[in-house]
């Protein structure tokens, strides 16, 4: 028995939950940080609160992704866990900017800290059994199609909760300006639209996609390139570390390559609002509360919109690309981009040449999202893409934690408390990635590039 080759549309609705999942991503990684300051955060400080977020991150993915491989509901396989996903984080997206209204039982800083790591653990639920949908669904020679209508949608609605907050302003008259220790309106209620989105989004996943029953899945013939056997071994949580020490060698060469490219968007988003309202709008350091700064934040969800927007677009052409000069290629020429992109912040006279710079990142986002899952996906064995997924997940939080534990002192004690440096420190992150996939083994592409 083999996979059934799906119609594009079939693929969208299977990745539609993606777009609301990354509306709602797209107004935590533009907002967080401007609101913890509104809250009394450091600019020093951003990166010690944003590490809750990738340490919940490292524990919850590869578990969801061992029970994810063994569960089967009413509602499939992977379906109920990004379900739940969704759910607990729209219940984030409403908290975090009303923290203030918990200020009688604990400080609306910690709080609001308390609702990013809520809303970050559930998206981490709900993200990665989305890539092994892609996996388990479509046929090797359709994964890349399908990453990257994944990575088409994530753009959209990234765009769109990039946007919301300033659109809610410029367009609606929204107030974008509040007292000490409050959220701008404009702001509250970009993320309750957010978190209305992103359960829509996900019920026309949940409600349009048809996942393979346990007997199909064990119809599906056992690809010989697969580097572990399909050997039945006794079902233990415990299997997490010895699948860990087990990994693929592809997987293992791309650790590295995801290593470089998370350290640098970690970077890009908890550093980008105060480094381009210090650096570009020429703002004071501890200037945190200003109607100029909340100008800046607002500039700020706009540029990240136009990364996400050009990543969406770039998507499209991903597949010809792969399919032209392989993945391996494809993805390096992309990360060198972004890495120019993002040190030539540092360059810009003003904050509309910031778009140019955010037209690189966008397209190293855009890679980024697809080519890494695309490679890793032929090199699995079928019965463990959920649990390896999960893993994979290891090399997209560790370097997270790894910025938030550095880079707040950087920023402080190197820096100078100008954050500029670390967006460059961030292109150059990206350069370095770009030249580690290099020596990736790709499993598949030599297929790809045939067909």
């Amino acid at each position: 028995m083999e996979k059934r080759k799906l119609s594009f549309w079939d693929i969208w609705n299977m990745s539609f939950g993606f777009l609301g999942i990354q509306m709602g991503f797209a107004l935590q990684n533009a907002n967080a940080s401007r609101i913890l300051q509104n809250f009394g955060a450091d600019v020093h400080e951003l990166s010690w609160f944003w590490i809750v977020a990738p340490l919940t991150g490292l524990i919850v993915q590869p578990i969801i992704g061992y029970y994810s491989d063994r569960t089967w509901t009413k509602l499939g396989r992977r379906r109920p866990y990004f379900l739940t996903g969704a759910l607990l984080a729209s219940v984030g997206l409403v908290l975090m900017p009303n923290a203030d209204m918990f200020i009688a039982i604990m400080p609306s800083l910690w709080v609001g800290a308390g609702m990013l790591m809520i809303m970050d653990a559930s998206f981490n639920v709900a993200m990665e059994p989305f890539r092994a949908l892609v996996a388990d669904i479509l046929p090797s020679d359709q994964r890349t199609l399908g990453f990257s209508v994944q990575t088409i949608l994530i753009g959209i609605g990234a765009v769109i909760g990039s946007w919301l907050p300033y659109v809610l302003t410029n367009w609606f008259g929204v107030l974008n300006e509040a007292e000490p220790g409050e959220v701008p309106t404009n702001l509250i209620l970009s993320f309750i639209i957010g978190a209305a989105v992103l359960v829509i989004s996900i019920l026309i996943t949940v409600f349009t996609t048809k996942e393979y029953s346990p007997e199909e899945v064990a119809q599906f013939p056992v690809d010989s390139k697969h580097e572990e056997s399909e050997v039945e071994e006794k079902s233990s949580l415990l299997n997490i570390f010895s699948d860990f020490k087990k990994m693929p060698l592809t997987m293992r060469q791309l650790s590295s390559v995801q290593f470089f490219s998370w350290f640098g968007l970690f970077g890009m988003w908890v550093f980008a609002t105060p480094a381009i309202a210090h650096h570009i709008y020429g703002l004071a350091l501890d200037d945190s509360h200003s109607l100029a700064y909340n100008i800046a934040g607002d500039w700020v969800g706009i540029l990240f919109g136009v990364y996400n927007a050009v990543s969406a677009v770039y998507a499209f052409f991903l597949p010809a690309i792969a399919k032209k000069i392989g993945r391996k290629k494809t993805h390096a020429f992309s990360l060198v981009v972004g890495g120019i992109g993002l040190i030539s912040v540092y360059f810009m006279p003003n904050e509309n040449w910031l778009i140019l710079s955010m037209l690189g990142v966008g397209i190293a986002w855009a890679s980024i999202l697809a080519m890494p899952y695309a490679i890793l996906a032929g090199s699995i064995p079928p019965k463990k893409m959920g649990v390896y997924m999960g893993i994979f997940n290891f090399f997209i939080v560790i370097p997270q934690i790894i910025n938030a534990l550095i880079g707040g002192p950087m920023v402080k004690y190197f820096y100078g408390g100008d954050a500029i440096y670390a967006l460059v420190v961030s292109g150059i992150s990206f350069l370095i990635a770009a030249v580690l996939v290099v020596r990736v083994k790709d499993v598949d592409d030599a297929v790809i590039i045939k067909s």
